[in-house]
């Protein structure tokens, strides 16, 4: 469909599919030089002169050589210290000190003058580098000649004191000033503020001619990025012309015209380091070059005379329209990864999409299918969302064996072994879309890839790119930078341009596990766009990020980011801070989800902390919170805090919130915030969400199908993780098992499968060639799951990369002929109302009878019979033959990882092996109770009780040398990690010279 236009700051629509409009950027107030900056520079001169050569001369005049005037003797060392030591030794480290200091003043001078990005280090000389810096830029940003020499340092004097808040190719404060960046933050407010009372006659300025040249025609040359500080058209329209909103102006004079690399100017938010911009002739200021002149080198006059001569073809250009612009200029800041070449590398029979699913597997899910009748689907919201499905359900999976193993941690019965609650309705629709769409491959391989990343450039003494997003595009990533960074360690390639960085997944799949700190946590899906997947990095943005549209669709995409943000799997540590939504959100991630009541509460909240990540970055010595995240700090520190701010900000509100956000890159801060229109101060992406799911952000160039979380199904979430909630309800009632067999001779199952231990199948016959796997697997999920199966999760299961629906019936027709009939008539494989795939009563796994002796002997008939009760916990463990299907082929039976029976059945076991063992210590038969503990160890052997319990029941018997030897079995078992305090505790008071035995053992 077309894009959607929307009005941008000059009134014209945005709406234009050949590429995206700039942003008109906010307009600053720019300090001009005053007394004090003089008295800055002359007492910095004063204070350079007294410690470049003053200390010397002092030293010189009040010391003298301070070190012995020939080879000292042996017996030197043996002599007592005295006064005059240890002044020498004092003189020497403060010479040393004087060394260090010089040095670091003549790197910050020779950086200034050359004008090459950022000074070199020297070694050990973090805060004396960093006062250097400060005294040598206040010296020279006084006067225009110096400007002229020191581009960098010119830049760091007027950027300090403006805006930083561009569009794309914003300009950021450099980091590890302090105090100027507090006054930028002021800057900011006043400027948004000014912004508000003058709109009329900032748009009066837009349309007004351009300003009449005269004298030479001057140049300026784009300077490199100063730290995270980059120069952009309003900057220099600032410096050079006394209002940025004269950008335009520059902009026109250079539009299009070929620049020394060979591109072309096509966007005002984007140019390059070493472009040359012809400038307005009443431009003043010392960076300026005028044509000719003597005063720069001869490649940068014979680069300013080729570009000279383009004029006129600009003109000419211009004159036609502008037909071709931007054909051969530079890429759009948030752009589309180019794809591969057809049958290159990684390609394959199946198309997959940006999350490396078939694109064939949506066909399996539109229908149960026409062997069992009715069509039902499932939520296309998180069908269509691979990454936030993988981390909701990995999530959700370790929540449901917290509370299984804080469970255990109580009496023996109860609810510990049992399935949990089995969810209905909406939270069974999300749980099933959940397990069709997540994508824990693809989750894993991201993760690794973006650490691998991070262990690769930190062993190359690299800092971290910044980095504004990352795509999925058939199984690749590509990483956009917000500038060049260089080549990229291998097996990372350059992509498109400077700044993509791209892995092949058959690269990624390389990668194994590293302790690298996660690099970028603040990725976040968006939506896809040409079958490529978009991940915006948070914290990075320049600014704020403002999304606009109605609020429900609105609400849908803060549910959405927050719950990813909360459950993603390539972050270590972060804080989500939601204002304005979300208080039900929480149970996802309540440790890193954290909501505020107000705005007020969140200005509280975040001023705290960002004066605290300042002082923190500054103390570390550290630019920003990437150059944090590699070397030894990696862990420590640096995690992102996001913000998501719901509601619309009054205008005060929002001027506060650009304040806040004028340094928030730097500091790992980042703000989306909810508004009512396109215009919102201070934000540097705008977005729009559309009622029919697009988002739009057309100044980056992107048309999304946007990633939502609606209502709905966010209640539904929520309901699934509440219910798995360790600390909801623990004295509540006891949950049976979802399906319980007829244990007496008459309940003889029709067909009966062994799945605790080696895989067995009793009452059917095997089939025959090559399907005989699928449907022992495809029968071993449905055994798991008595509640039901919808097809598209028994689908994804079998062909997590996808399969056409005709392939899936086919399978189900023979699982069904397979399986047969009951003597009734009625098939064994049928579907339920909804739709769901269910097996007959009588098809029984040996699971299933294993829940149902040791309900029955905990619940029912063994309650009130002892001899009963022991019968049935006998007979439940003589079923116990080792794990779960332990002979399960590898590669097969991949959905496990989504299941909690690997932590059921260990638990189930253990209280069975603990009930039959307390059974028999009733009654002082302590051999019985160490034959049940040892039979329920050879499956449960991580579980302590069941060791402590063994302890217990070998004491019983009175013989101290069992005892012993089971306590120096259970230290060496423990090696590094020493015996649980429990377990200590109970050796203690078994056998008090436990400890005096495993240190002779040792």
């Amino acid at each position: 469909m077309a894009r959607r236009s929307t009005s941008s700051s000059t009134g014209r629509p945005t709406g234009n599919p050949s590429g995206p409009r700039n942003r008109t950027p906010q307009p600053v107030r720019v300090r001009r030089r005053t007394f004090g900056d003089f008295v800055k520079a002359f007492l910095a001169f004063v204070a350079l002169l007294a410690l470049v050569v003053g200390v010397p001369g002092a030293l010189a005049m009040t010391v003298g050589w301070p070190l012995p005037h020939s080879a000292p003797k042996m017996d030197w060392l043996s002599q007592p210290i005295g006064v005059d030591t240890f002044l020498n030794t004092l003189t020497v480290i403060v010479w040393l000190a004087w060394a260090q200091f010089t040095a670091c003043v003549l790197v910050e001078v020779k950086a200034a003058v050359s004008g090459v990005g950022l000074p070199g280090r020297v070694p050990g000389a973090g805060p004396s580098q960093l006062l250097a810096r400060q005294l040598v830029a206040a010296l020279l940003l006084v006067g225009a000649t110096a400007a002229s020499l020191t581009p960098g340092l010119s830049q760091l004097g007027h950027s300090m004191e403006g805006n930083q808040k561009g569009t794309v190719a914003a300009a950021q404060a450099t980091p590890g000033l302090l105090a100027q960046q507090q006054e930028q933050a002021k800057s900011t407010a006043a400027a948004l503020a000014e912004q508000a009372g003058h709109a009329a006659a900032q748009a009066q300025a837009e349309h007004g001619s351009t300003a009449a040249a005269h004298g030479a025609t001057k140049y300026y040359r784009i300077q490199p990025p100063e730290g995270r500080h980059h120069d952009s058209l309003w900057e220099i329209a600032q410096r050079h012309l006394g209002d940025g909103r004269r950008y335009k102006e520059i902009y026109e004079l250079n539009k299009d015209r070929i620049q020394p690399d060979g591109s072309r100017l096509s966007e005002a938010s984007l140019i390059r380091p070493g472009w040359i911009m012809e400038m307005p002739g009443d431009a003043h200021g010392g960076e300026l070059v005028e044509n000719p002149d003597a005063h720069v080198s001869p490649d940068v006059q014979q680069q300013i005379g080729d570009y000279a001569r383009t004029g006129d073809h600009a003109q000419q250009h211009q004159q036609q329209g502008g037909q071709h612009a931007g054909e051969d200029g530079a890429t759009a800041q948030i752009s589309v990864p180019s794809q591969r070449q057809a049958g290159g590398a990684g390609t394959s029979a199946h198309a997959h999409d940006a999350s490396g699913h078939s694109s064939s597997g949506s066909a399996s899910g539109s229908a149960s299918g026409s062997v069992f009748g009715s069509a039902f689907g499932l939520s296309e919201a998180l069908l269509g969302a691979p990454l936030l499905a993988a981390g909701l359900l990995a999530t959700l999976g370790r929540r449901r064996r917290q509370a299984l193993w804080q469970s255990a941690l109580g009496a023996v019965g109860g609810r510990r072994g049992m399935e949990p609650p089995t969810p209905t309705g909406d939270a069974q629709d999300v749980q099933d879309a959940l397990l069709v769409g997540a994508d824990p491959e693809g989750v894993r391989l991201l993760d690794r890839s973006l650490r691998g990343l991070a262990a690769a450039l930190t062993a190359e003494s690299r800092s971290l790119p910044v980095v504004y997003a990352a795509w999925l595009s058939h199984g690749d990533l590509h990483l956009q930078l917000a500038q060049p960074a260089g080549k990229p360690p291998a097996p990372w390639q350059l992509g498109q341009d400077q700044t993509f960085w791209t892995l092949t997944r058959a690269d990624a799949e390389r990668y194994g596990d590293t302790d690298a700190a996660a690099p970028y946590p603040g990725l976040v899906s968006l939506g896809t766009m040409d079958d490529s997947r978009l991940l915006l990095n948070l914290e990075a943005v320049p600014g704020i990020v403002s999304l606009s549209g109605r609020e429900a669709d609105r609400a849908a995409v803060f549910a959405s980011v927050a719950a990813e943000l909360a459950t993603n799997g390539w972050s270590d540590r972060m804080t989500i801070t939601l204002v304005g939504f979300g208080a039900d959100l929480t149970p996802l991630a309540p440790n890193r989800l954290r909501h505020l009541d107000d705005v007020d509460a969140l200005f509280e909240a975040m001023e705290a902390e960002t004066r605290q990540r300042r002082g923190a970055l500054g103390a570390a010595g550290h630019d920003s919170v990437l150059t944090g995240r590699t070397g030894p700090a990696q862990h420590t520190r640096w995690a992102p805090n996001l913000v998501l701010l719901a509601a619309q900000p009054s205008a005060e509100d929002a001027v506060r919130l650009a304040e806040l956000a004028a340094d928030a890159a730097r500091l790992g801060i980042g703000y989306l915030v909810g508004t009512e229109s396109a215009d919102l101060p201070g934000a540097s992406w705008a977005m729009e969400i559309t009622p029919d799911g697009k988002l739009l952000a057309p100044l980056l160039g992107l048309e999304l199908d946007a990633q939502l979380l609606p209502a709905v199904q966010q209640r539904a979430v929520v309901e699934l993780f509440v219910e798995a909630d360790p600390e909801r309800d623990p004295d509540g009632p006891t949950n049976a098992p979802p399906f319980l067999v007829d244990i007496s001779e008459q309940g003889r199952p029709a067909v009966y499968a062994r799945l605790v231990g080696p895989y067995e199948i009793m009452g059917l016959d095997t089939p025959d060639g090559d399907r005989s796997a699928l449907l022992h697997e495809a029968l071993a999920l449905l055994l798991l799951h008595r509640e039901g199966v919808h097809p598209r999760v028994l689908s994804s299961a079998l062909w997590p990369r996808g399969v056409t629906e005709d392939v899936r019936d086919a399978l189900l027709e023979r699982l069904r002929a397979w399986l047969g009939t009951d003597p009734d008539g009625s098939p064994r494989l049928r579907a339920d109302a909804t739709g769901r795939l269910m097996l007959a009563k009588s098809v029984v796994s040996d699971l299933d009878v294993l829940r149902s002796l040791y309900y029955e002997a905990t619940q029912g008939k063994g309650v009130d019979s002892r001899a009963v009760r022991g019968r049935l916990l006998t007979d439940a463990l003589v079923l116990v033959r080792g794990p779960l299907l332990a002979d399960r082929a590898e590669g097969r039976y991949r959905w496990l990882t989504h299941e909690i029976i690997d932590a059921q059945l260990p638990l189930l076991v253990a209280d069975i092996g603990l009930a039959l063992s307390a059974f028999h210590l009733e009654k002082d038969r302590a051999e019985k109770a160490i034959e049940a503990l040892g039979a329920a160890l050879k499956t449960a052997a991580a579980d302590e009780r069941l060791w402590n319990e063994l302890l217990r029941a070998t004491h019983a018997t009175g013989d101290p040398d069992r005892v012993r030897a089971l306590a120096a079995d259970l230290v060496a078992r423990s090696g590094a990690r020493g015996l649980p305090p429990r377990t200590e505790a109970l050796l203690d008071e078994l056998l008090p010279t436990w400890r005096e035995s495993a240190a002779a053992t040792g």
